[in-house]
């Protein structure tokens, strides 16, 4: 039994913060009822396709039980109205009002459940002037400072292939759920969970604000960062390793790996702010070291010495890794005649671990069995909405 077993949980929403939130608390052990419009969630179609359905939506909506709901509908959003009444957890990630305007918000919720805990993600929060703006991972990267930090200086912002505001969003999400949780089965009240994709970001960002409110305002850094030396990637003979040795023993087991250890003595060198100072000095002897071997060869070097030290690695070398393969971390999936990994979810705990129970499903499977389950209703009432369009009952 997972560490969250018995806590029913309510997704409403679409795409990738809201859903993560979920996709966390379903992995730990929570019954997770995803609310999918009947058009599909977009994450569906969105990128690598296995058959007619994404990969990614495999991966995001595991463990969930899924139920097809028009929602513009009234009786679609009765029908919510009796599945948050067993719920422990409601999951939105509409526009703030959005649920208000559907009289499904928390206040509304309550009156039939006031021991529900409603977490509600959005891009820059449920209050404050920037309120009701749409909020994109994107957008939240850019104006909650860490796109201005990537890329090198003085030239155009990059972005992670990847859409971290979402996820982050999700985890910290997860984690309010389980505060406001905790804070419920300690005889306290059910309390609104409010996440920003904007704060979630910020909350990254480690010193930096603190450095600017005292006038110091961090600048982007290339492959490197700010204050620390040396720290970085590296070029080898077949790809690229990254180092960390700024501290002051481990940058002398670095010289002493490099054959120079008269560099742990270097006037230059000898502590973190004059490598600092001479960072560039200093990485191009430590790139003139690693370009003489291969990847693999520098990192026994590293290991050996006692230096931080790993390949810049793909997905697909990540998933030949000896130490994630040792720790089972790819599970396989058979879905639709397709064969898939789904990689296991951190943390990892030692009585009560996650795991992967089943793939995301098709649209609208577990439609009927969890409207009976859940709101009691009987199998007529159930074939009247799927009648009336409000229902997808699944193929």
């Amino acid at each position: 039994m997972g560490a969250l077993s018995g806590i029913k949980v309510l997704e409403l929403g679409q795409l990738i913060a809201g859903p993560f939130c979920g996709t966390l608390l379903g992995y730990f052990g929570a019954e997770v009822v995803k609310i999918e419009a009947p058009a599909g969630d977009p994450i569906r179609a969105w990128r690598t396709m296995a058959g007619d359905t994404s990969v990614w939506w495999r991966t995001l909506s595991r463990n969930k039980r899924l139920v097809s709901l028009d929602l513009r509908t009234q009786a679609g959003r009765d029908v919510v109205t009796l599945l948050a009444e067993q719920a422990d957890v409601v999951i939105e990630n509409f526009r703030p009002g959005r649920m208000e305007a559907w009289g499904l918000g928390p206040d509304q919720l309550s009156k039939t459940n006031p021991k529900l805990v409603y977490c509600r993600v959005s891009g820059y929060g449920q209050t404050g002037p920037l309120r009701e703006r749409p909020g994109y991972a994107a957008v939240a990267e850019a104006v909650g400072g860490l796109r201005f930090l990537t890329g090198e200086p003085h030239g155009p912002t990059k972005r992670a292939n990847l859409s971290i505001g979402d996820t982050v969003a999700g985890m910290h999400a997860a984690l309010g759920v389980l505060l406001a949780l905790l804070h419920r089965e300690r005889g306290g009240e059910a309390q609104v969970v409010d996440v920003s994709l904007v704060e979630s970001v910020l909350t990254l960002l480690e010193a930096t604000l603190v450095e600017a409110s005292i006038g110091v305002v961090r600048q982007p850094s290339g492959g490197t960062i700010t204050g620390l030396a040396p720290t970085g990637g590296y070029p080898c003979s077949d790809g690229e390793v990254v180092i960390g040795a700024n501290g002051e023993s481990v940058f002398r087991r670095l010289c002493a790996a490099m054959g120079k250890p008269e560099l742990g003595e270097d006037p230059r060198f000898v502590d973190n702010p004059g490598r600092v100072a001479h960072r560039w000095e200093l990485d191009a002897l430590i790139a003139g070291w690693t370009r003489s071997m291969t990847v693999a060869e520098c990192v026994v070097l590293l290991s050996q010495a006692g230096v931080p030290g790993g390949a810049v690695q793909d997905a697909s070398q990540i998933l030949t890794s000896p130490q994630l393969q040792s720790r089972n971390f790819f599970p396989e999936v058979h879905v639709g005649g397709h064969k898939m990994v789904l990689p296991e979810l951190a943390p990892r705990l030692s009585k009560t671990p996650g795991g992967t129970q089943w793939a995301g499903g098709d649209l609208g499977e577990h439609s009927a069995e969890v409207l009976s389950e859940w709101a009691g209703m009987q199998p007529q009432a159930i074939a009247d909405l799927v009648s009336a369009g409000v229902l997808w009952p699944g193929a």
